[in-house]
């Protein structure tokens, strides 16, 4: 039987597409995506538009992320009302070191999917990465609030690591757990 850590790490593995190891497709998914979010769109269109994504996720693995970026606006330009496209693409231009068009296209993410299901879950969780990494640890906490509710368990983790007073307890529980490991043989 699996630890949630070994889970993580084998999913992470088998599915690098999936931004920081967080969004499970199994069954065990802890974000809940509505049936029908898709259905809403022709399905000729949203074939076209996935085959676009998948050729964009490929790109930017493959160090390609020009192509990857051409890619998801052009998946944008087809379904501009599916949020997915503009989480990907905001990755691309994150990498490209274009962080206002990222936060551009995840302000949008998030727009789109009403904070909900996995593109909204993912676009805050990027969002919060992007806040917190400008210094605005609020509105990264704001973001990875919504994420965890959702059920991103990295956004949980961030959570913690926003929280001062989880990081003093944490801190004081190590110092515990080293003077226990190595006890002072000056109290003899």
């Amino acid at each position: 039987m699996c630890t949630p850590n070994d889970t993580a790490v084998l999913h992470a593995i088998f599915n690098p597409s999936a931004p920081f190891g967080d969004i499970r497709e199994d069954k065990d998914s802890n974000i809940q995506e509505d049936p029908d979010l898709d259905s809403r769109f022709p399905a000729d269109l949203l074939e076209a538009v996935l085959k676009l994504e998948l050729n964009g996720v490929t790109a930017a693995e493959s160090g390609d992320v020009k192509t990857a970026v051409q890619k998801f606006t052009e998946a944008i330009t087809l379904l501009p009302e599916r949020p997915s496209a503009y989480n990907n693409r905001a990755q691309a231009l994150r990498l490209q070191g274009d962080v206002t068009g990222a936060l551009q296209d995840l302000n949008h993410a998030v727009e789109l999917s009403n904070g909900k299901g996995i593109a909204g879950c993912q676009a805050l969780v990027q969002r919060g990465l992007i806040l917190r990494l400008n210094g605005d640890d609020e509105g990264a906490r704001e973001d990875f609030q919504r994420a965890a509710q959702l059920g991103s368990d990295f956004a949980r983790q961030q959570l913690v690591v926003l929280n001062p007073y989880a990081a003093l307890c944490n801190r004081m529980l190590r110092d515990m757990v080293q003077k226990l490991r190595e006890p002072d043989t000056q109290d003899c």
